[in-house]
């Protein structure tokens, strides 16, 4: 996208008519109602706190953060399973920068590098191929996490392995889906929302589609949004004329770059090489086809398996809010340990240690709690 078109998203003129336009809907219809709008997506929420939404929507319209950020939803016992990784013999780790702080039971990756193993940070699945080649006497295991928007990189890491006839490539996946996940939000009694932000990268990947079970199954407005101001403050204006009409929809406000069929050529990719399985989630639990594994026609490519990975039972630490948080029970203030014993110097749960961590995007730009 140019700069010019990007401006448009930025516009403020835009931006204070659909301001305008939400205080007309909420004056209407949220009266003394409280109003919960979830933004999926970590880069979302990171949007909202630099843009200052929060700030210019009317009293009773609140956004939570949801289980959008990839590390912060990693399991305690899928980061033990890297720990145990890097610690064993003739085994370079390569892996996204995020998950290098992230506290496991005993130890960290970060940890683990200080005391000499060797974990190299990457920006990309290629970066760990590139590895693999140059060091053939060692085992190179790339950490996969993330949702549908890096799963199909990663699934094509394998097959550029496999088609170049590298022994020495693994993945370990700990991938995870998203709809699934918003199955489970939407149904758990104690999570309570009105709408949903839905994520723009993944919906590049799935399509509008993937989403529409919310709609027909459970009457719940949505909107797909992306990352500018006015996307956001859209998407907003969207959610609060569907509650106010009692008519949800499934709105496609990123047209831009989400179609209703999404990418077709990389979930070929992905389903060539992954395939469903009931995976563990940080705070929402063990999700039915909420992960993704590596098929067992590419075992040979799964940590997994290759690999006899012995973990301690996974410790979450005392008093650690992030499970509550992820779901949008709690915000980060709520949180015992939030800006004392946690901080992003210091974290004590991944929603402080990743750039799209629900705790270090108040810790970053809110600068009273």
């Amino acid at each position: 996208m140019s700069i010019k078109h990007l401006e448009e998203y930025r516009d403020p003129e835009l931006a204070r008519r659909l301001i305008d336009r939400i205080q007309s809907i909420s004056s209407k219809s949220v009266g003394t109602k409280s109003v919960r709008l979830m933004e999926v997506c970590g880069t979302h929420t990171v949007s909202i706190f630099r843009s200052g939404i929060r700030s210019v929507l009317p009293d009773g319209i609140s956004l939570v953060s949801g289980p959008g950020c990839p590390v912060c939803v990693t399991d305690q016992s899928d980061i033990d399973a890297f720990i145990a990784i890097s610690r064993m013999d003739h085994v370079i780790v390569a892996t996204f920068g995020d998950l290098i702080r992230v506290p496991g039971t005993d130890s960290s990756l970060q940890s683990e590098r200080a005391g000499g193993r060797d974990i190299r940070v990457v920006y990309s699945a290629l970066d760990a191929l590139n590895i693999a080649k140059q060091h053939p006497d060692k085992r190179v295991v790339f950490l996969g996490v993330g949702f549908e928007t890096t799963a199909p990189t990663i699934a094509a890491s394998i097959l550029t392995a496999n088609f170049a006839g590298l022994t020495n490539y693994l993945v370990y996946s700990a991938h995870k889906t998203v709809p699934p996940a918003l199955e489970v939000l939407v149904n758990a009694p104690d999570v309570h929302i009105d709408g949903l932000i839905l994520p723009g990268h993944v919906s590049v990947i799935l399509g509008s589609n993937a989403y529409m079970f919310l709609k027909t199954v459970h009457r719940k407005p949505c909107v797909i949004a992306g990352f500018e101001p006015v996307d956001i403050l859209h998407a907003v204006s969207s959610l609060l004329s569907q509650i106010h009409a009692g008519k949800p929809e499934l709105d496609n406000a990123y047209p831009r770059a989400v179609t209703p069929e999404g990418n077709p050529k990389a979930i070929s990719v992905m389903d060539a090489v992954f395939e469903p399985v009931d995976a563990a989630w940080r705070g929402l639990g063990t999700i039915p086809r909420g992960g993704l594994k590596i098929r067992e026609a590419y075992a040979r490519f799964d940590a997994a398996i290759q690999f006899d990975i012995q973990v301690p039972e996974p410790v979450i630490p005392n008093g650690c809010a992030c499970g509550d948080i992820l779901k949008g029970i709690k915000i980060p203030p709520e949180c015992a340990l939030y800006k004392k014993r946690c901080t992003p110097v210091d974290p004590v749960g991944p929603c402080m240690v990743s750039s799209e961590g629900t705790c270090a995007a108040y810790y970053r730009y809110v600068s009273n709690l």
